[in-house]
């Protein structure tokens, strides 16, 4: 486990390098979650990519700093992180928050982004109204009031089988997040609004969504699709908001296939 001191938390990353000077990718979580949802997909990437995933403020390891956040809280964790490592023009991929974060590092920091994976995202997740009721919920109830709403949105009914010991851990990850940090980050998104700024990406940009997604589901990725110029949109069979834990090999595949497209360039 690595740590460093960016802004005004500690965070917690961990990046394994690979010899050829390939791109690296930088994977980003989604609300509620840690880097621990990459876990299987690293695997697939790791022998031939420079790998870097991270817990984003108020998640996992890192910091609470003081929430509530902004998006460009979290984007300035990652922008101090890529420095402080010495990387740049990397591949971005978001899933969720993840890619709103991702949009906005493009955004402010395009010398860092060489493409971007925009993973069960969107220019602009829910309304005001709905993040109001999330936050007050979990303030006053605890993240465990709305596991279960969550869960059916996070994982096809397939995967959320008691006896399926992997959904039961994704369960613990969830209600074991800060309240402080959820909430903070709810807020971060309710406040994000990409919809000008997707129009003007001009890096390479792949868009992924899983099938059953209940959070950002496909018409609302391929929304963002059609913002940005050139971009693909590719929808994994089997899978719900978290593709990389339902169906990484397919999630995976998608990322090799589009990175190696980028480099026949």
């Amino acid at each position: 486990m690595q740590f460093v001191h960016i802004n005004d938390i500690v965070i917690h990353y961990d990046i394994r390098r690979a010899d050829d000077g390939r791109p690296a990718i930088v994977f980003i979580n989604s609300l509620g979650t840690d880097s621990r949802i990459w876990h299987q997909v690293l695997p697939k990437l790791a022998e031939d990519y420079t790998i870097l995933t991270y817990d984003k403020r108020g998640h996992g390891l890192s910091g609470l700093g003081s929430p509530p956040y902004s998006i460009e809280d979290h984007v300035s964790d990652l922008a101090g992180l890529l420095d402080h490592l010495a990387l740049s023009r990397v591949i971005v991929c978001g899933l969720s928050v993840g890619g709103l974060i991702a949009q906005g590092l493009y955004e402010s920091r395009p010398d860092l982004v060489k493409a971007l994976v925009l993973s069960n995202t969107a220019h602009k997740i829910g309304t005001n109204e709905i993040w109001a009721a999330r936050i007050a919920a979990v303030e006053e109830n605890g993240i465990g009031s709305i596991l279960e709403a969550i869960m059916q949105r996070w994982f096809t009914e397939g995967f959320r089988r008691p006896e399926n010991a992997a959904y039961q851990a994704y369960c613990n990850m969830l209600v074991r997040q800060p309240v402080s940090g959820y909430s903070g980050t709810c807020a971060a998104i309710r406040d994000a609004d990409f919809t000008a700024a997707a129009k003007e990406i001009a890096v390479p940009t792949l868009c992924i969504v899983g099938r059953e997604d209940g959070s950002t589901p496909p018409d609302v990725v391929k929304s963002l699709s059609d913002l940005i110029p050139g971009s693909r949109y590719e929808v994994i069979e089997g899978a719900a908001h978290i593709p990389c834990v339902e169906a990484p090999a397919a999630y995976a595949a998608l990322i090799r296939g589009f990175i190696e497209e980028l480099e026949e360039e």
